[in-house]
């Protein structure tokens, strides 16, 4: 009876489907699609709009989150450094400290090391670098930080985000110190979180205007900070936002945000959603969810990209399933992402144990900022 039986593949999402899963080249942006698995072993892909891979990197160390093509055309790639203490259970997860611009042919042009990075780095295409970081928080200036679970923060440590910028030859030429400027009633850990972090900046972006928007995931707000004096000009209202992620500045001055809809006031289902903010009045001037809320949750990571011809590119980071949809809302593209693996620090691994084909990113691309690619004719 068991004869010529077949397993089935105990793994979800690679059961439903991986690759190419729908396009319709008369409405997506044509370009190429760039991702970095987070459990790939160092694989960085970029692929054209029927999911043939038509480049890769192959780097020695995983992604510390993404990696993205500067306007050079390097790559801009920010790493996990290796054999690394584990701060608290999850900076294994999250943690970077590798930042890297690399040529297409994988030369590393420049590498630049902080151990405390993560989340996010900016490369400015010129050298300079604006990232995240974290600085401990004993004592009182512990004790200050409002929220979360009680006695939860490792050994009394909160760890703290900083912002830093530094040069091509990394001498600092900025801060900022989140415990120096935030207003800790203003900016409480959600009470479901752990203290062991706070606010938890998961994207840093500088704007036109030469100031800086961040996103603080576990106190659910985004954030303009003034460049010159560190104050919070901008944030967004109550309630617009939940564990978002990577606020984005549009040609119109508006913010683009992944919404990931974790412990949304006023909401009994759960769903993420991709939403326009517009500065002057913080109103959702656009969003997109799927037209069945439930089927587009991601409870952490996600990005959105607003294409050259009004598309927006999402990626469900969790479920490694990139996809592109209208203005009007209109899926065009969806691809996901078949490269799973696990990971491999013991840390990570006790936390995620499946084999996973996350990707915290994915940016695409025109091929005229891609000059070096050997495009088929």
């Amino acid at each position: 009876m068991t004869s010529g039986h077949t397993a089935v593949d105990q793994n979800t999402r690679r059961r439903r489907g991986t690759g190419l899963i729908a396009l319709d080249a008369t409405v997506a942006y044509d370009g190429y699609t760039l991702y970095a698995p987070l459990t790939g072993g160092g694989q960085v892909l970029l692929i054209d709009l029927c999911g043939t891979v038509v480049h890769r990197w192959q780097l020695p160390h995983r992604p510390g989150r993404h990696a993205r093509i500067l306007p050079n055309g390097n790559l801009a790639y920010n790493a996990t450094l290796p054999d690394q203490h584990a701060l608290f259970p999850m900076w294994h997860k999250y943690r970077g400290g590798l930042m890297q611009e690399i040529a297409p042919d994988g030369t590393v042009l420049r590498s630049f090391t902080d151990p405390l990075q993560h989340h996010d780095a900016h490369h400015h295409g010129d050298g300079r670098i604006l990232y995240s970081a974290l600085e401990p928080l004993t004592g009182d200036r512990a004790a200050a930080v409002r929220g979360g679970v009680p006695d939860s923060a490792p050994d009394g440590t909160v760890y703290a985000d900083t912002l830093r910028e530094v040069d091509a030859d990394g001498r600092l030429l900025w801060s900022w110190n989140a415990a120096d400027h935030l207003d800790p009633d203003d900016h409480a850990l959600h009470p479901a979180y752990s203290r062991e972090h706070w606010p938890l900046i998961n994207s840093v972006l500088p704007l036109a205007d030469g100031n800086v928007l961040a996103s603080l995931r576990s106190t659910s707000a985004v954030i303009v900070i003034s460049r010159a004096t560190g104050e919070v000009l901008w944030r967004t209202g109550p309630g617009v936002v939940s564990q978002q992620h990577h606020p984005t500045e549009l040609p119109n001055g508006n913010f683009l945000i992944f919404d990931n809809g974790v412990f949304r006031p006023g909401c009994d289902v759960p769903h993420s959603r991709v939403i326009e903010v517009e500065r002057a009045t913080g109103a959702v001037v656009w969003e997109y969810h799927d037209p069945a809320r439930e089927a587009f949750f991601a409870p952490f990571m996600g990005s959105a990209q607003r294409l050259p011809n009004g598309n927006t590119l999402v990626t469900d980071s969790p479920a490694g399933r990139l996809f592109e949809v209208t203005a009007e809302g209109q899926v065009c593209w969806e691809y996901v992402v078949p490269e799973f693996g696990g990971y491999h620090e013991p840390e990570v691994g006790a936390l995620f144990p499946s084999r996973h084909n996350a990707v915290f990113r994915a940016y695409r691309y025109a091929a005229g900022e891609l000059p070096w690619l050997k495009r088929q004719v």
